[in-house]
């Protein structure tokens, strides 16, 4: 994922800045974090803070587990699978 020019010198974002980088809103990235759905974040004193690499790498995890971006997971291109009847 290529980074702004902005933030370009750092290896850190606070939460509003993660947000900005991966183009959600703060408080989609702070409902993430409370469900631990999110990328992962840590504590730097008082403030939220997400490593770069670390939101690149949770990207990179998203677009693999999606199956529009992994043909492997595309049911189209599956062989189909046989039923079995189940017991009674």
């Amino acid at each position: 994922m290529p980074q702004p020019n902005h933030i370009s010198g750092t290896a850190f974002l606070n939460l509003p800045k993660a947000a900005e980088y991966l183009g959600v809103s703060p408080n989609t990235l702070y409902v993430w974090r409370h469900r631990r759905q999110g990328p992962p974040s840590f504590r730097m004193g008082r403030r939220v803070m997400y490593r770069i690499t670390a939101l690149d790498s949770w990207v990179q995890v998203q677009e693999q587990a999606d199956s529009r971006s992994n043909s492997a997971l595309n049911p189209l291109t599956q062989k189909a699978q046989r039923r079995t009847k189940s017991p009674k």
